[in-house]
């Protein structure tokens, strides 16, 4: 016999309006009902618990828990009795035994128990194998078993998106859905991640000094329904100065999702290592560590730009010239050496330029080339600045 937890009575109201023949018959009776809900009579849940009258679902994370007795029918004493119980999945076979020891003897009209436990990690068809042998008070061997098919379905669904960052950052945004037919309290989504990142959830915001989910203080998921989950992973501070280490990263980590069901029945799931596309920054990469939000028409403004060698076996010699655009124009010598950029190492440079025309601006017109190869690498659309007059206020 499965053993799972009580679920609430359910009571169908019959009712009617007082002018019918009826009249407050149907309301008066309902009322007296014990597993009514008091001054709520016409909903359907009530306060009283019933028995499971089936076997139920069994979801993937779930723990499936199981009654065995072994009842001796007969009028004789029967000897060396074992009982052994075995889960067979589509990849496995289980021991869930407590004991493998064998029982001296059984009299007639007792029984062995036994309760057994299993955290369900397989989707599919499941097989409950409860095997007895005995020996019979003739010497004789005997030897029985019962099977118990049941299905484990899939609880959630889950679905990833990862976004990276020009800053090394990768922001994932998992979609966890619902798909059983009863409501879930969400205890706990997280995500593992790998040993090459740090991970900062983005799912609660700041309110009053104290941190509020952004799903409510009830975090329940209805059947069908689907909450994003948004995560930030930040390089290692060991990692993020090789440059061709992280570029090749794909393995992000892992979630790890705990959920409680019907009266507390809890779940737990944890995806595989969940992979990105890693991004192609190509020989040489060039990302900005610095730059002003909004600056002044036609007054200087400064940027911080980081350039890195992807490569891993080949040294660079690079010049940098700097192009003007209609409205954006670089302050300095165009031309200049950079020197040799070794593999996997970065120089930091700092750049000046103003604008000429108002509004959003991109700052576009680097270039760099690489002496060694004659190879030139061009860099538009870096980034982009509001640009607003000096008479208007710019807010800090």
């Amino acid at each position: 016999m499965r053993l799972t937890k009580p679920t609430l009575f359910t009571n169908i109201p019959v009712t009617c309006e007082e002018k019918d023949l009826p009249g407050d018959l149907f309301n008066q009776l309902m009322r007296d009902d014990p597993s009514t809900v008091n001054g709520a009579e016409i909903l359907m849940l009530g306060e009283m618990l019933t028995l499971p009258q089936n076997f139920g679902n069994i979801f993937l994370g779930e723990t499936f828990s199981s009654y065995i007795s072994v009842h001796n029918d007969s009028n004789q004493v029967v000897k060396d009795i074992l009982v052994k119980a075995d889960l067979q999945t589509s990849s496995q076979r289980l021991n869930l035994s407590a004991s493998n020891a064998a029982v001296s003897e059984l009299k007639p009209d007792c029984c062995i128990d036994d309760v057994i436990h299993h955290e369900v990690k397989e989707i599919g068809t499941h097989i409950l194998v409860c095997a007895v042998s005995y020996t019979t008070q003739g010497g004789e061997k005997m030897y029985f078993r019962k099977f118990f098919k049941f299905q484990v379905l899939k609880p959630l669904d889950v679905k990833t998106k990862f976004y990276n960052a020009e800053t090394d950052e990768v922001f994932l945004e998992a979609q966890i859905q619902n798909i059983t037919t009863s409501p879930m309290f969400m205890e706990k989504v997280s995500l593992e991640p790998s040993i090459m990142y740090n991970v900062a959830e983005l799912n609660s915001v700041n309110q009053a000094g104290e941190c509020v989910t952004t799903f409510g203080s009830r975090t329940y998921l209805q059947p069908m329904d689907t909450r994003q989950y948004l995560y930030c992973l930040k390089p290692k501070k060991e990692f993020a100065e090789k440059a061709g280490i992280i570029k090749g990263v794909t393995v992000i980590g892992k979630l790890d999702i705990v959920w409680k069901t019907n009266l507390g029945e809890r779940g737990r799931l944890q995806t595989s290592q969940l992979q990105r596309m890693a991004p192609g920054y190509g020989d040489v990469r060039l990302s900005l560590e610095a730059i002003p939000d909004t600056v002044i028409l036609e007054e200087p403004f400064h940027i911080t730009c980081k350039i890195t060698n992807c490569s891993s076996e080949r040294t660079m010699d690079l010049v940098l010239e700097m192009c003007n655009t209609n409205s954006i124009h670089w302050c300095g010598i165009s031309g200049r050496q950079l020197g040799k950029l070794h593999p996997s190492s970065s120089l930091c440079l700092a750049l000046t330029l103003l604008s000429s025309v108002q509004g959003l601006q991109s700052v576009s017109g680097l270039r760099l080339t690489d002496t060694f190869l004659k190879r030139t690498y061009e860099y538009d659309d870096i980034a982009q600045v509001c640009v607003v007059s000096s008479a208007t206020k710019v807010e800090s």
